[in-house]
């Protein structure tokens, strides 16, 4: 995998909304942050602009993207918030250019169309919160961020829960948003899991839906050679007037019972106040035991 180049102080990033529509007001709490870090920035021309729920039109937003991946000043790209709307622009964009100038793409959420299609270009990406909630969320979501920017080491530590799976696995971390991952299957920006680590978080959703997503995943063999499962926040999910029967963590546990492989629940990451930054593409160690889970990347 190819990593793109660590931030520097003085470095210019590009902050572009490719989903749903942002104010400039709402990205001042971010913005100061930026400046505390030593980093200037450029706002996308979707920053603003508006076509219903979107960030303007699709051609806007390409055109948007497109700017800043060709831009050779330009070192990161941030995504401003997430909902929908990459996946229709993403076979517009012409990845030539970044390709032999990587930067970092970072965001979560429907960003994981990003995430998933850059990673069949064979190159790192992170995952990581949006500059719209950033300000809000713990320092630890602030921290990891800063310092997969920044080039430095850093290991992601939480509390280990009854349901999880114990065991050691070693591999390529990927995956994002599992309704995204789920959209995505079959298309040119689909991710291949065999021999990786999959990470997977969604919010608000129906749980026979839930079932559904892992299902498909199942059936299309993204979940039998997995070196291991990390499951982040699945949280606000809902359910019918006769109930499902299970809850999101049930239902993951019985997609993947016919494997053997360790798997963990709750892990900071996704729709959570606690959203730690994740370097896809990144091989890593997950470690998880009755007390602890730990995910260390390699560099």
């Amino acid at each position: 995998m190819i990593t793109p180049p660590s931030l520097q102080k003085g470095d210019t990033i590009a902050i572009v909304a490719t989903a749903r529509k942002i104010t400039t007001q709402e990205l001042q709490p971010f913005l100061a942050l930026l400046s505390q870090w030593g980093l200037s920035y450029v706002l996308g021309s979707t920053i603003n602009a508006e076509d219903h729920q979107f960030a303007g039109s699709d051609a806007l937003r390409t055109k948007d993207l497109q700017k800043y991946l060709d831009d050779p000043k330009i070192k990161a790209i941030w995504c401003a918030r997430g909902g929908y709307g990459t996946v229709r622009i993403i076979d517009a964009l012409d990845f030539s250019a970044f390709r032999k100038n990587p930067k970092w793409i970072i965001g979560y959420s429907d960003v994981t169309v990003l995430h998933s299609h850059l990673n069949g270009f064979g190159i790192e990406t992170l995952h990581a919160d949006m500059p719209l909630e950033l300000t809000l969320k713990s320092e630890a979501t602030r921290t990891t961020v800063h310092e997969a920017l920044f080039g430095k080491k850093y290991v992601i530590e939480a509390a280990s829960e009854k349901r999880n799976r114990h065991g050691t696995a070693e591999g390529e971390l990927v995956g994002g948003n599992l309704s995204i991952l789920y959209s995505l299957l079959g298309s040119p920006s689909d991710i291949q899991t065999d021999g990786k680590i999959l990470v997977i978080e969604d919010l608000d959703e129906m749980l026979y839906h839930i079932d559904r997503m892992l299902q498909n995943l199942k059936r299309n063999g993204l979940l039998k050679n997995l070196k291991g499962l990390i499951v982040g926040g699945m949280n606000a999910m809902r359910d019918n007037t006769i109930p499902f029967g299970k809850t999101a963590e049930e239902i993951i546990l019985d997609a993947v019972s016919d494997y053997n492989y360790p798997v963990c629940f709750n892990f900071p990451v996704g729709h959570v106040p606690d959203n730690r930054a994740l370097i896809l593409g990144r091989n890593a160690k997950l470690q998880i035991t009755n007390t602890s889970i730990t995910l260390d990347f390699f560099h």
